[in-house]
Parts: C-alpha cells; sequence; structure tokens
C-alpha cells in the first residue's frame, strides 16, 4: 500500500475543489484510486472549521511553553548560583584556592 504525504494529499484535494477537472482526471494523473480523494475531500471538508481553532489553541500552548521554559531557565541560574557559593564555602572548588 503506498503512503503519500500529508503535502500531497493536500495539494491533490485542493485540485478537487477547484472543480476544474473531474475526479476520475485527478485520479489518472496522480495514480490515486478515486475512492481515496474522495476520502481526503471528506476529511479536509470535516477537519475545516477546526483549522482557525486549533492554531489559536497551539499558539496559547506555545505560550504556555515559552513561559514554562523562562521559569526553568530562571531556576537553573538560581541553582548554579547556590551550588557555585556551596563549592566556595566547602572548599571543593579548585579555583578558590
Amino acid at each position: 500500500m503506498k503512503r503519500h504525504t500529508a503535502t500531497f494529499k493536500a495539494q491533490v484535494t485542493l485540485e478537487m475543489l477547484k472543480e476544474e477537472k473531474t475526479v476520475t482526471q485527478i485520479a489518472a494523473e496522480h495514480g490515486v484510486h478515486p475512492g481515496q480523494l474522495h476520502r481526503w475531500k471528506r476529511q479536509a471538508l470535516e477537519n475545516f472549521p477546526h483549522l482557525f481553532t486549533e492554531s489559536e489553541a497551539l499558539k496559547q500552548e506555545a505560550q504556555a511553553h515559552e513561559q514554562q521554559l523562562a521559569e526553568l531557565y530562571a531556576q537553573i541560574g538560581k541553582l548554579t548560583t547556590q551550588l557555585e557559593w556551596l563549592k566556595k564555602k566547602s572548599g571543593l572548588d579548585p579555583l578558590s584556592r
């Protein structure tokens, strides 16, 4: 069974939506069964309403990730500073000798 990339599926489905050629013509040009093309088109149309809401959710998730990353870097900086201080006080730091 041949696997097609998401880009290929999107291009062929867009070609179907333009309705400049018949499904049979598009299927023959791309070597894909017409039934498969109808499934891709149905899937695209079913998911179309989610296109913009998912991007907003992804944007919010990315912002939360960036905030978490900043907090973690701040924690790393704090712990690094504490570790260096402890090394100096304990005498374990070879540079402080």
